[in-house]
C-alpha cells in the first residue's frame, strides 16, 4: 500500500470513528505529507492533526488512529540491553530464585527480566526520557505482554505487562529519590507526586500503544481500529459512562449551559417590545392624516425563565442523574429561578445542595440529606409524583418549563398518570429526557406508554450529543 493509499485509508478511519473529515482537508493532509516528509514521525503527526483535527476532543481518536495506520515499529522492534539476560545482570537475588531446582528455566529468565525492566523503568522515569520510556514500553510488550492465541499467532495484553512491572509501586522510590533530603508533605512534595503520576500514566498509555500496534500486525489494521477507539464523549452512553467518562462530561455542562442561557437571554431582548398598543399608534397617525407610518408597542414585560428540573436518581441510572445533576447545578448558577427534585420512591427538593461549587461535595450532601427512600428504595414514579404534587403545590405554574429526567422504569408499580398529567397542564412546558433507547420503550416494567402523551415530548436523551441537539431544537420554539 502506497502512503498515498495509507493517508486515505487513515482518514476513512477517522470518519468511521466521528471525526469529520472532509475530501479537502484529506488533499490538506496529503500536501502537509510531501512537505514535513517521513523522517520526522512527530512533524507528519503534527502536520496531519493541523489538517483533520478540527476539535481538540477528536484528538484522542487521531493519535490512536496515527499509531495504528503509521507505527513507529515493525515487528519487536530494539531488545533489552545485553538480552538474553543473565544472572550478573540482576545484582541482589536472592540465592534460592537463582537456583533450577526452585522454577523452570523460563520462570527465572522471565524473573530476571522483570527485574531488569523494572530497574530501568525506575530510572527512566526519575529521568522523564520520553524517548527512553517509550523504548521500555516496547521490550516490556515483548517480553511480557503476548499470549498464544492459535497456532502462529500471538494475543497482545497490556494488562499483563503493567501486573509484571508494577509501575505504581515505584512511586515510594521516585519520591525519596527526587524529595532526597527536603521535608515530606509539603509543596515539593506534591509537585513530585503530580509528576510522578503523569510519567506513570505516559508509560501506561505507551504500553496500550504498543499492544494495540501488535495487534494490528497479528489481526489487521483495519479491525483493531474499530474496537481500539473509544467513542467521543458527545456520544458516551450516560448509562455506560465510567468515572472518566464523566469527568469529561462536566467539561462540557458548563459551556452547554451557558450557551442555553445566552440564547435564552438574546431571544428576549431582540423579541418585539410587546403587544401593540391601538391608542398610541392612532395618536401618532395625526399628524401623518391618519395614516399610521410608525406603530407603537406596549413596553415589554419579560419574564424570568423558570426551570423545575424533576431527577430520578436511583441505582439503574445512576450515571445519568450524575451527569443530569452537574447539568442542574450549572443552570442554576445562570438562572435564579432553578429549583431541582429529586426521587426515588419519594421527592424531595435539593435545590439547597446546589449551591457551592465543590460537584463531589454536592453529591455527597444529597445522599446524606436528601429524603428520597418511602418503602424499599427501588423506583417508584407513582408515589414519587403524588408527593411531588402534594408536597410542593406551587412549584410548577403557567411559566414554568418542567424538566424530567429518567428512564420510566416503574417496577410494575402504579404510574399516577392523572396527577403527572395536571402538573404537565400547568407547566408552560413539559419535556422528558429519557436515558434509555427508544427501542426499549414500554418493555418489561417502562412505563413511558403512560408517560409520553402527557408531555409535549419525550426525548431519547443517551449522550451529550443528543442533549445538545435536544436544546438546540427546542429554543427557537421555547
Amino acid at each position: 500500500m502506497s502512503l498515498l493509499d495509507r493517508t486515505v485509508v487513515f482518514t476513512t478511519a477517522l470518519r468511521q470513528a466521528g471525526v469529520p473529515v472532509s475530501s479537502a482537508e484529506t488533499v490538506d493532509a496529503v500536501r502537509a505529507l510531501g512537505a514535513v516528509g517521513l523522517l520526522d514521525r512527530d512533524a507528519l503527526r503534527a502536520g496531519f492533526a493541523a489538517t483533520m483535527c478540527k476539535r481538540p476532543t477528536y484528538r484522542a481518536i487521531f493519535d490512536t488512529l496515527f499509531d495504528l495506520y503509521f507505527p513507529s515499529w515493525i515487528g519487536d522492534g530494539l531488545s533489552v540491553d545485553g538480552f538474553p539476560i543473565t544472572e550478573d545482570d540482576v545484582s541482589g537475588t536472592p540465592e534460592d530464585s537463582r537456583s533450577p531446582g526452585n522454577a523452570a528455566d523460563g520462570e527465572h529468565d522471565l524473573e530476571l527480566l522483570r527485574q531488569v525492566l523494572r530497574r530501568q523503568l525506575l530510572d527512566v522515569l526519575l529521568r522523564g526520557d520520553d524517548e527512553e520510556l517509550r523504548r521500555l514500553a516496547r521490550d516490556a510488550v515483548t517480553g511480557f505482554g503476548s499470549s498464544p492465541a492459535a497456532p502462529g499467532k500471538l494475543s497482545w495484553f497490556a494488562y499483563r505487562v503493567l501486573r509484571a512491572l508494577s509501575p505504581d509501586t515505584l512511586v515510594a522510590n521516585l519520591l525519596s529519590a527526587m524529595l532526597g533530603e527536603q521535608e515530606t508533605g509539603g509543596l515539593a512534595e506534591r509537585v513530585a507526586r503530580q509528576t510522578i503520576a503523569e510519567r506513570i500514566r505516559s508509560f501506561e498509555e505507551m504500553v496500550a500503544t504498543e499492544v494495540r500496534r501488535r495487534l494490528a500486525e497479528e489481526r489487521g489494521v483495519d479491525a483493531v481500529a474499530k474496537t481500539a477507539v473509544k467513542p467521543l464523549v458527545d456520544q458516551v452512553d450516560f448509562l455506560r459512562a465510567s468515572q472518566r467518562d464523566l469527568v469529561e462530561m462536566r467539561r462540557r455542562v458548563h459551556p452547554l449551559a451557558r450557551r442555553l442561557a445566552t440564547r435564552l437571554t438574546a431571544r428576549r431582548r431582540l423579541g418585539r417590545s410587546g403587544r401593540l398598543d391601538f391608542r398610541r399608534t392612532v395618536r401618532s397617525s395625526l399628524a401623518t392624516g391618519g395614516v399610521p407610518l410608525e406603530t407603537h408597542h406596549r413596553p415589554h414585560k419579560p419574564h424570568k425563565p423558570e426551570l423545575v428540573v424533576l431527577c430520578d436518581v436511583s441505582g439503574s441510572v445512576a450515571s445519568f442523574a450524575h451527569f443530569t445533576l452537574l447539568l442542574t447545578h450549572a443552570l442554576r448558577e445562570q438562572f435564579s429561578r432553578v429549583r431541582a427534585f429529586a426521587f426515588i420512591d419519594t421527592t424531595d427538593e435539593i435545590t439547597r445542595f446546589l449551591r457551592g461549587s465543590d460537584l463531589g461535595d454536592m453529591m455527597a450532601r444529597i445522599a446524606a440529606g436528601a429524603d428520597l427512600v418511602w418503602f424499599d428504595g427501588h423506583s417508584d414514579y407513582g408515589h414519587a409524583f403524588d408527593v411531588f404534587a402534594d408536597r410542593y403545590p406551587d412549584a410548577v405554574g403557567p411559566k414554568t418549563s418542567l424538566l424530567v429526567l429518567g428512564d420510566a422504569r416503574n417496577n410494575y408499580r402504579a404510574t399516577a398518570a392523572p396527577v403527572f398529567g395536571k402538573l404537565c397542564a400547568q407547566a408552560r412546558h413539559t419535556y422528558w429526557l429519557n436515558p434509555e433507547p427508544r427501542t426499549y420503550w414500554g418493555s418489561g416494567d417502562s412505563a413511558t406508554h403512560a408517560y409520553a402523551d402527557l408531555v409535549d415530548e419525550m426525548v431519547e436523551c443517551r449522550n451529550v450529543e443528543q442533549l445538545q441537539a435536544f436544546i438546540e431544537r427546542i429554543l427557537p420554539s421555547g
